[in-house]
């Protein structure tokens, strides 16, 4: 062990990101150690993000133009979360200013199709961020809802369903969607079916079974992008939704004859609980499929009296087990919020990360920015997760190895003691020391 960085959050003492002196490199003690395995390699890490959102967009746009600077910077620059990737809805989503989709209702022939609506904010918003990162953030999208004339309760909001008849035009649709973002320069690699397609919301939503979300793909979605060309960039995922059921989800639609030919990999958000097991299963028994972490927020509906650790513990929390679970690339929500926790069009208000003043003409970071920049800082693009061995489940711990060869140890300590540990490779250790209710990143070679 050699070269050995430790950045700390500890907002008792405040510190964030705060670089602190390393411990001496010692013989191993065997005492309340962190082992790291780093030739015990799983997963290959793509990369983390957030969600371009109209109502993200919407806000950043409202902010003057240094403010406008400092969050991209915050968001994508090299002094802020190092992100490389984000999220698209395709039509409205609830963070939206409304129900909107790009077609005159009733086009079944999608002449009408355009994009301008998307050009206001939202892709002004994506363009900031790729002149920050020096290119493009890696792409995912997915639809909320299609246009109402194709559903059966003949509204965008309150669930219904996809009707038989327009299967094929709605297939198109993401066809053109994808076409017309390339058109203006935009590449998107990634796409889901629908985004909580077992959720019937006051907002935009479309349930499908998981026969139907077979059936869509292999019959309409994937040979339409097949036939468009498209499948060499892009990759088509399942699921988008919670964690609890994704593993016999995605069994499901994988026993549909033709359907396997198309899903790369199945999505998932956190809404009711870990359920870090179905990531497993889903590696062991699918592990040529990818798992993507797609939504996940602090809702006001159901954790309002949460404090800030809380919220940003809960992240970790989930970062760190879903890592460790195999999923290789994470999204966090809207990129940015107003004072209220949106726009929404139905009041469906979140926190985020950073959030606008009530101003509106400048932000705050909370303290879920810091600690998820604790692993979107020093994760990079590549870097393999690897196997670590804890003392104890007081502790959240995992480990990366860096393309460079920089292994990355993440370290979260929830509880309101101080916590003790050894951090070995081989035989040799550091000592640290976990204060409470707070989170570390070593870096070492």
């Amino acid at each position: 062990m050699k070269n050995i960085k430790i950045i700390e959050t500890d907002t008792s003492r405040g510190l964030f990101w705060a670089e602190q002196s390393a411990g001496e490199v010692t013989a191993a003690k065997e005492m309340k150690q962190l082992v790291i395995y780093p030739d015990e390699k799983e997963t290959t890490i793509k990369g983390f993000g957030g969600a371009f959102t109209e109502a993200a967009a919407h806000t950043y746009m409202g902010l003057p133009e240094d403010k406008k600077d400092d969050l991209i910077d915050d968001l994508y620059g090299d002094s802020g979360l190092r992100y490389t990737m984000g999220r698209i809805h395709m039509n409205s989503c609830d963070f939206a200013l409304g129900n909107y989709t790009y077609i005159e209702e009733g086009d079944e022939t999608l002449d009408t199709f355009d994009i301008s609506h998307d050009k206001k904010e939202i892709i002004p918003m994506i363009e900031a961020a790729t002149k920050k990162l020096g290119r493009q953030p890696v792409l995912m999208m997915a639809p909320w809802s299609p246009p109402p004339f194709m559903k059966t309760n003949g509204e965008m909001n309150h669930g219904g369903k996809l009707k038989d008849e327009y299967k094929e035009l709605w297939a198109k649709y993401y066809v053109r969607f994808i076409e017309e973002y390339r058109s203006i320069g935009i590449d998107i690699s990634f796409t889901s079916i629908q985004n909580e397609p077992m959720a019937t919301q006051t907002w935009d939503s479309c349930i499908y079974t998981a026969q139907d979300e077979a059936e869509f793909v292999a019959d309409y979605l994937g040979p339409a992008m097949e036939k468009a060309g498209l499948l060499d960039k892009m990759k088509i995922f399942v699921w988008d939704h919670n964690k609890e059921i994704s593993y016999v989800r995605l069994k499901e639609i994988l026993e549909r004859k033709g359907a396997d030919r198309y899903v790369s990999g199945c999505a998932v958000h956190w809404y009711t609980g870990d359920h870090f097991e179905n990531l497993h299963l889903i590696k062991k028994h699918f592990p040529e499929k990818e798992i993507f972490f797609t939504e996940g927020c602090v809702e006001y509906s159901r954790l309002s009296d949460a404090s800030d650790v809380q919220n940003a513990e809960m992240y970790a929390h989930q970062m760190i087990g879903n890592l460790k679970g195999g999923i290789t690339a994470i999204f966090d929500w809207n990129l940015i919020v107003d004072f209220k926790g949106g726009p929404n069009h139905v009041g469906n208000y979140c926190d985020a990360p950073i959030k606008a003043l009530e101003s509106g003409k400048d932000y705050e970071k909370k303290l879920s920015y810091y600690y998820i920049g604790h692993l979107t800082r020093y994760i990079k693009e590549g870097a393999n997760l690897i196997w670590s061995s804890n003392y104890t489940d007081k502790l959240d711990a995992a480990a990366f190895l860096n393309p460079d060869g920089q292994r990355v140890v993440i370290i979260l300590n929830k509880t309101g003691e101080e916590l003790p540990v050894e951090l070995r490779e081989g035989d040799d250790s550091t000592r640290l020391t976990l204060a409470p209710h707070s989170i570390q990143t070593v870096l070492y070679e």
